[in-house]
């Protein structure tokens, strides 16, 4: 058994073995060193890969933004902070830090420029996934880093590095700040900072372990009172730095595990035969976390909601407030999805009266006009749409009408006029007697 294992770890230990390949420590360091500074060729590099990044988060197109992060040098500084820490280089963790903190600002007021002069002034779906960080962008960055690290300590280069500079999406979260910074929205600005930070702590972290394991050699002192010196201080900015990093990430696993439960939840044990759940929201706050609904559908009753809270302990939501919108009481909590929900209600009444509807049905065979082509080249914004027509059931009356409806969505959301000339077109353009409209 003893030399099964020693065999076992043997293999694993050449299998898994950093030190073959690795390139000259000198050259390494030296290559580090170089892209740590923002000056000349990188600093004008990371301004128009900001602005690229901006348009492509402003338009939602994550081709373009995927581009931006490729050419993006923000890795520079940030593995020089982590090496600095690793090889006791005071100079070299310092400098990192200060073209970190300039490279971020100058990243902030470039986004920031394009996003007051922008006519495009939506939060895209894009920009909304840069505000708030989950326990897997900290596994993400962590990864990244070392990957990152690892590729360029070899002495063959590989596309690791393009690959690292996607995964851990630096860029993006400065752009969100820039639109959080140039629209007033503080929310945006604060989250996105957030994720920036700890991208960039792990991304430090990842490279400090690799350059320890590699047992780079530490930069050599004139006295050892001055080694000392120097180490103290780079160790109490390492623990101011991840004392709070530790809270951070603590925070992003409560609100991950709280999410996955709230979900599991709504998952499993909202199922009523004709109410469905339009909109959730999640609120993780520690004691104080809620679960808020928007259902459409058969009124769920007073007992049955007391039925769910009392099954929310088994998914550790005991602290949990839940809130449950029905119906149209709840107005000012919907958008677009309160269209959506009266459709589909009158479709779930005209399902209970197919009696009534039958002659309605015929209407619905009818072909409807092909307009892709138009209607690219008139709202080139628009993403896609659904044209359909459907039967709606009066409530108060036997009467039954064939209504058609269009759901059309957006790059970003048009405004209420634009709306109106888009539905009067729509109208005219199928010669619709009913037209619903829908815009996401």
């Amino acid at each position: 058994m003893k030399k099964a294992l020693t065999a076992l770890w043997d293999f694993l230990s050449s299998r898994l073995n950093l030190s073959e390949d690795k390139a000259d420590e000198s050259l390494i360091v030296e290559s580090i060193k170089k892209d740590a500074s923002f000056k000349g060729v990188n600093l004008w590099t990371l301004i128009f890969a900001i602005i690229i990044a901006s348009i492509g988060l402003n338009v939602n197109s994550t081709a373009v933004v995927i581009g931006a992060m490729l050419i993006s040098p923000l890795m520079g500084p940030i593995m020089g902070i982590g090496l600095g820490v690793g090889i006791n280089d005071f100079e070299l963790l310092k400098k990192g830090v200060k073209n970190l903190t300039i490279a971020a600002i100058i990243s902030i007021i470039t986004s920031s420029i394009y996003f007051a002069v922008t006519p495009l002034h939506e939060a895209s779906s894009e920009l909304l996934a840069r505000t708030n960080p989950a326990i897997w962008d900290v596994f993400i960055a962590f990864s990244g880093g070392i990957a990152g690290i690892i590729a360029i300590t070899r002495k063959e280069k590989s596309n690791v590095i393009p690959g690292v500079a996607i995964a851990t999406a630096l860029m993006p979260p400065l752009c969100t700040a820039g639109f959080g910074l140039a629209t007033g929205q503080w929310y945006y600005f604060f989250g996105a900072l957030y994720l920036f930070f700890i991208n960039s702590l792990f991304i430090c972290l990842a490279t400090f372990l690799i350059v320890k394991h590699l047992k780079f050699r530490k930069k050599e002192f004139a006295s050892p009172e001055r080694e000392k010196s120097v180490s103290r201080y780079i160790l109490i900015i390492a623990i101011l730095t991840i004392l709070p990093s530790i809270y951070l990430a603590y925070g992003i696993v409560q609100r991950s595990i709280f999410e996955n439960n709230a979900q599991q939840f709504v998952k499993k044990e909202f199922h009523f035969g004709k109410t469905q759940v339009v909109t959730h929201s999640y609120k993780f706050n520690d004691g104080k976390s809620s679960i808020e609904l928007l259902l459409f559908g058969q009124h769920v009753t007073e007992l049955q909601i007391d039925s769910l809270r009392k099954k929310m302990f088994k998914y550790h939501l005991d602290s949990t407030k839940l809130i449950i919108h029905q119906g149209f009481d709840a107005r000012q909590n919907i958008d677009f999805s309160e269209i959506k929900a009266s459709i589909l209600e009158e479709v779930f009444s005209a399902e209970e009266r197919k009696d009534t509807v039958h002659h309605e049905l015929n209407k619905l065979e009818q072909p409807l006009p092909e307009i892709q082509k138009e209607i690219k080249l008139l709202y080139p914004e628009m993403t896609s749409y659904s044209l359909y027509r459907t039967v709606v059931t009066k409530m108060d009356s036997t009467k039954n009408d064939t209504i058609t409806v269009f759901d059309g969505k957006f790059s970003r959301r048009p405004s209420s006029k634009e709306r109106k000339k888009i539905g009067e077109w729509l109208k005219e353009r199928i010669h619709a007697d009913t037209l619903k409209t829908v815009f996401e």
